[in-house]
Order: C-alpha cells, then structure tokens, then sequence
C-alpha cells in the first residue's frame, strides 16, 4: 500500500491544560508530564484519523505539530510503536501503522479476557472518588452520542480506560490492556459513520461505568461482554463488508 504524508498543521491538545507560567516562574514542565502531553496529542491525532493510516512523518514535523520538543516527542513516539500505532523505520522516518481487519479479531479475543478482569477488578476496588467519576463518564458517553460529537466520544472512553486501569490496581493487566485500547479506538472511529453505531456504544459505555460507581463487580463483568459483543460483532461486520 503506498504511504501518504499528512498536514502538520498544529494539533489541539486533547483536553485544557494549567494556564502559562508567569513571567518570573520556571518556565519548563516536568519531562514526564510533556511526554504524557504529547502522547496523548499523537494517540488522538492517530485515533481520529488526522494522522492517516500509510502517513510518513518525522520526530520534526511531530515536534512542530504538537509545540512540544524532541526529546518528549521521541518518548512518545515509543510508546506509539509499542502500541502499534507507529512503526519506526530506521533511517527513512515514522510510519503510521496500517489497520489490519484480522487482526483486530484477535486484539478483541484477548481484549475481552483481560478487561473483563480490569472492570471486575475497578468494581471492587475503585476510591469513593474514582465511583463519582466512574457516575461522570456514563453521563458523558450519552451527552457525546446525543451530540453526535465523536471526538468527545474518543476522549471520554480513553479517560474511561485510563480510569480503569487505575481503579483495578492490577499492573499486568494494565500493562497488557495499554496495547490494545489505542487500535480499538482508531478502528471504531474509521468505521463508526458506516451505520448509526455511537448511541448503542455510548449505551454499553455508561453500563459499564455504572456498574463499576456502584460496586457491582458481576453487572460489570456482564456490561462488559455485551460491550465487547458488539465491537466483535460490528468488526466481523466490517471484515465482510456486511453492513
């Protein structure tokens, strides 16, 4: 499949961050927290398509896009390959990874086993306040689907799964689950337009965060297999074009 460049116009931060520093105050961030910043920017960038599958880019064209310097850039960027959301070409620059429908299947057979136990796990787990945030993101889910506001979608469901994983308290699972979320999300956001898919996910969505507030570890294990049900049966859909 040829590769095709993109735009590197600036990209928008996923979600609004402390205001500028005053004049006299340091005027660097941690380094941890601009390579989060600019992980986060790429996997949306990715995820929403403004970084195509088959694009070539460089570190330069992603500091530029994102205002963030090199070094965070290249962290990222590692974190994206190990994700498979970018391969690393040597000496010839940064590839977008292309979507790989069988593959797909398979991230969802290890997907739901894995998060089956995170949501299980988060249930039983979570902090008084992580079950009011928990309650926040099902109302979120449906007020991006009611709006038809798919960006706002991705963004609720990736603080949906940062959320769980960090309720669950499980580092191999969360190690494991950090593979699969980014290449769920870019799958379903380049096939969701082909039927009114968002308000049935917002739905199953906020099942399983509702579950999870009240500390119902079953209802949750039960939202998350209808959850995954209906990704595996919109993927197989896909994969033969049967709509």
């Amino acid at each position: 499949m040829a590769t095709r460049k993109r735009s590197t116009a600036p990209i928008r931060p996923p979600a609004p961050r402390a205001a500028a520093p005053a004049d006299d105050a340091p005027l660097l961030e941690p380094k941890a927290k601009l390579t989060d910043m600019a992980y986060e920017m790429l996997e949306e960038a990715i995820v929403t398509l403004r970084l195509p599958p088959g694009a070539v880019v460089s570190e330069q064209q992603l500091a530029e896009m994102t205002g963030i310097g090199r070094t965070p850039i290249r962290e990222a960027i590692q974190r994206l390959a190990r994700e498979h959301l970018i391969v690393v070409l040597p000496q010839r620059g940064l590839l977008v990874a292309a979507v790989d429908l069988n593959k797909q299947l398979k991230l969802l057979e290890t997907r739901r086993e894995i998060e089956r136990l995170v949501c299980r796990s988060a249930a039983r787990r979570a902090s008084d306040t992580e079950r009011q945030r928990f309650a926040r993101l099902a109302r979120d889910f449906v007020g991006a689907a009611a709006k038809n506001d798919d960006v706002a979608f991705i963004r609720a469901d990736r603080e949906f799964n940062e959320l769980c994983l960090a309720a669950a308290r499980n580092e191999f699972a969360e190690g494991a689950m950090r593979l699969l979320h980014g290449l769920s999300r870019r799958f379903w956001y380049m096939h969701y337009k082909q039927s009114p898919d968002m308000p049935e996910m917002a739905k199953l969505h906020a099942a399983v965060a509702t579950a999870v507030a009240k500390a119902d570890a079953d209802a949750a294990g039960h939202a998350l297999d209808k959850l995954i049900d209906n990704i595996e049966h919109y993927t197989r859909a896909t994969v033969l074009g049967d709509r």
